[in-house]
Order: C-alpha cells, then sequence, then structure tokens
C-alpha cells in the first residue's frame, strides 16, 4: 500500500468499513508516518462531531399508537392486531407462556426502534451538506484537488462536459481574487457532479455544481470549521466548500451566481 491509497482509504477506516488485511495495513502507515495519523484523527474527529450534531425528531403519535394497539391485541385483548413483519411478529417466538409478555414487550420495543429510524434521519440538504464537505475533506487529504489541470475555462468546461450529462458553466474569477485551477469529477446525493476548484491565496475552494429540478432556499453554513454556502441559479444548484473566511466566500458564491445568470 502506497501513502497515497493510504491516505485515500482514510475516511473508510473511520468508518469501519475496511476488512481486516487493509486494516492493518493501514495502521501500519499511520504508525510510521505522523502527518498521515495528524490527519487520521482530524477526520475522525469530524465524523464524530458530525454524528454527535445530527438532527434527532421525537417519533410521530401514530407510531405511539400503532405500539399501544400491539400490546393490547395480545391473547385476550379485544383490539385487531396490527400487521407485523414475519421476523416481527411475537407469535412466532418459541417461548414459554409465562415468557410471552417479555417477548411482546421486545418485539415491540425493536419494530419502535426501526421505524423510528427512519425519522431521525437528517433532512435532504444537510445530508448533501454533509456529503459535499466529506468530499472536500477527502480530496485534501488525498491531494487530489483536481482531475484536471487548467485556469482556462475552455479547457476545465469541455473536459468535464464530456464526462457529464450536462454542462456547467464555468468562468475564471482571477481579476475578482480567485483563481481557477482545474476541475474534478465527484459524486454526491446519488449522482455524478461537477467540481470546479478555485483558489484565494492558500485556500481551495470547491464549487459543486449538477442540475436541479426544483428551486432551494439558499443556505450559509459553518461545519467543523469549514463554510459552505449553497444556492440555486438557472436549473443548476451550487455548493461551495473551503476554509475560507465567511465574507470572501459569500462573494465567490455572488460571482458565480452572477455568472450563471447570463448576459
Amino acid at each position: 500500500m502506497t501513502l497515497e491509497e493510504a491516505g485515500r482509504l482514510l475516511h473508510a477506516h473511520i468508518d469501519g468499513e475496511l476488512d481486516v488485511a487493509k486494516t492493518l495495513e493501514l495502521e501500519a502507515h499511520l504508525a510510521r508516518n505522523p502527518s498521515l495519523r495528524a490527519a487520521g484523527e482530524r477526520l475522525r474527529e469530524m465524523s464524530v462531531a458530525i454524528r454527535d450534531k445530527a438532527d434527532y425528531h421525537a417519533a410521530p403519535a401514530w407510531l405511539e399508537a400503532r405500539v399501544r394497539a400491539a400490546i393490547a391485541a395480545e391473547p385476550g385483548g379485544a383490539t385487531t392486531r396490527p400487521s407485523w413483519p414475519a421476523w416481527l411478529n411475537p407469535a412466532s417466538f418459541a417461548v414459554a407462556n409465562w415468557l410471552r409478555p417479555a417477548a411482546s414487550f421486545a418485539a415491540v420495543a425493536l419494530f419502535t426502534w426501526v421505524v423510528a429510524l427512519g425519522y431521525m434521519r437528517p433532512a435532504e440538504d444537510d445530508h448533501i451538506a454533509h456529503e459535499v464537505l466529506a468530499s472536500h475533506v477527502r480530496s485534501m487529504l488525498a491531494n487530489r484537488s483536481f482531475d484536471v489541470a487548467s485556469s482556462d475555462q475552455h479547457t476545465v468546461k469541455p473536459w468535464l462536459s464530456a464526462r457529464l450529462a450536462f454542462s456547467p458553466p464555468v468562468t475564471d474569477l482571477s481579476a475578482s481574487g480567485f483563481e481557477l485551477v482545474g476541475g474534478r469529477l465527484d459524486y454526491v446525493g446519488d449522482q455524478p457532479v461537477a467540481v470546479l476548484v478555485y483558489k484565494r491565496r492558500q485556500h481551495v475552494i470547491d464549487v459543486f455544481v449538477w442540475p436541479v429540478a426544483a428551486p432551494k432556499l439558499d443556505q450559509t453554513l459553518t461545519r467543523d470549521g469549514f463554510n459552505i454556502e449553497h444556492f440555486a441559479k438557472n436549473g443548476m444548484d451550487y455548493w461551495l466548500v473551503s476554509d475560507l473566511a465567511r465574507n470572501e466566500l459569500n462573494d465567490l458564491a455572488q460571482l458565480v451566481a452572477e455568472y450563471s445568470a447570463g448576459p
């Protein structure tokens, strides 16, 4: 395993997605390389912070009513038993009569937990914010900010358009202090997207672009020391991510929005 490959596998390692062999190889690299180890710790801290800040929602009233109905529908109850998944049906448990109430309660609790998971997921836009931030961090850790390196919009735009089902707006904003340095392909929200890469001083800014069917609300977010700007313009969704100062990232967002509006 090369050092570059080790950097790419950090995120999967933090999420526990590597097999034993890859884990051992990566841990050997981490033991030998302080900078890689520090990058892994930063990524781990970001992962923990994201989990801690996730939105949680109380189970809805209808779920409580269904659980109560299921308990009342035990033998001797008058309420009709709701339709259970076969693997959660209390009647399928081969237990003594004196254990049936406990088994029924456990099954109801498990069913409640399974259904409630669907209500604990972050909103779609919050999920997208997590994805673009993770992509930005991974690209920095792996030192792979772009697939095509160029400040010429007439080089970056055709390269991206040839590999996507849409043509993203691309412009060099060097005159305004934001130099176009390249672009790359990525995958966000279950679809291929374009990423335009800009620099301001030593700060790298990723501008994620893809088509959007319906208008969305503009957003300004801060996550783990990174600033995020989101807006939609002329049928395109834009997400800007960087450790650049908030006001400067907002300046770039306005410039990109103005350019995408056309003449």
